[in-house]
């Protein structure tokens, strides 16, 4: 696959505050081929409530994937244009692709616990997806990248969260599996390395407040802190946001809790690689989905 041009280069296709390592911009991973979606639907009345459902051939049932995309937790940065790309390339792979969106900082509603509470209610939509197209709902894995890694573990470890969490919701649906592509684990220490990557404060925007001030949503917000999830993960490190050694430590926090974590590492990559079709990075990325799902791999 080609090279998008170095850094410097692509920074011109991003928001003036972004800084992050990257060869491909994020512009021309959404630029990426996909496919029409099969359905558009919604799984709340707010407009940015929806997602795009791909189907595979044939009847199904179909194991499938759910798909988070990144941009900062915040409003501008990304849609779920930048991850279509490889909701289209995972169809093609036997999987139904459910790409969502949703509310991030400076939408209404956007925040503590708006953006956890649709991340959650979009996952459990698949309840309803599911009566009328195929969908196999033991085999769900969530696919996340950047802010969306975060929200990918995140969901997988909700039905661990206090029953009266604000962000839990009434009956989270069970993943099989989550492969959290260059994304954080744990808000806290991300906090300050967040202004260095996003280009401003973007975790206490998220919270609503400081890890002083709201210490059990710092909690709650980090599935470090829900160990074991109980789920197979994946850890893709490609860039600072989510450095090898912020990898290992996560995997041997939960090997020692009774997880099983598999990480990839792409010390030379940039941060949207693993998310572009045609990258060696992607083809990883990939392989590691199809086999948490269950799908043979494509040579």
């Amino acid at each position: 696959m080609r090279k998008f041009g170095l850094a410097l280069c692509a920074a011109a296709f991003l928001p003036s505050n972004l800084v992050i390592a990257q060869n491909i911009s994020p512009r021309e991973v959404d630029a990426l081929p996909a496919t029409e979606p099969n359905v558009i639907s919604n799984y709340g009345t707010d407009p940015l409530q929806f997602g795009e459902l791909r189907l595979p051939a044939g009847e199904g049932p179909f194991p499938v994937v759910v798909i988070i995309h990144g941009g900062c937790w915040t409003d501008g940065y990304a849609t779920k244009q930048n991850t279509a790309p490889i909701a289209s390339d995972l169809r093609s792979a036997g999987f139904a692709t459910w790409n969502i969106e949703y509310r991030q900082v400076g939408s209404a509603g956007a925040g503590w616990p708006g953006t956890f509470l649709d991340w959650g209610n979009a996952t459990d939509h698949l309840r309803t997806l599911a009566k009328d197209n195929g969908l196999d709902l033991s085999n769900v894995t969530v696919v996340g990248h950047s802010a969306g890694a975060h929200a990918a573990l995140f969901v997988a470890s909700r039905s661990r969260l206090p029953v009266e969490s604000e962000v839990r919701g009434e009956d989270p649906l069970p993943v099989k599996a989550v492969v959290a592509i260059d994304g954080p684990g744990d808000l806290g220490p991300f906090v300050g390395l967040d202004a260095t990557i996003c280009g401003k404060p973007v975790i206490e925007p998220l919270i609503g407040g400081s890890i002083d001030t709201y210490p059990s949503r710092f909690s709650e917000a980090s599935p470090a802190a829900r160990l074991p999830l109980g789920v197979r993960q994946g850890l893709i490190s490609s860039s600072l946001v989510l450095s090898p050694e912020v990898a290992e430590t996560y995997r041997a926090t939960a090997t020692e809790a009774g997880d099983k974590v598999d990480v990839r590492v792409f010390g030379d990559s940039g941060h949207f690689e693993p998310i572009a079709p045609g990258s060696s990075e992607w083809r990883v990325v990939k392989e590691l989905i199809l086999t948490f799902g269950g799908i043979e791999k494509q040579r």
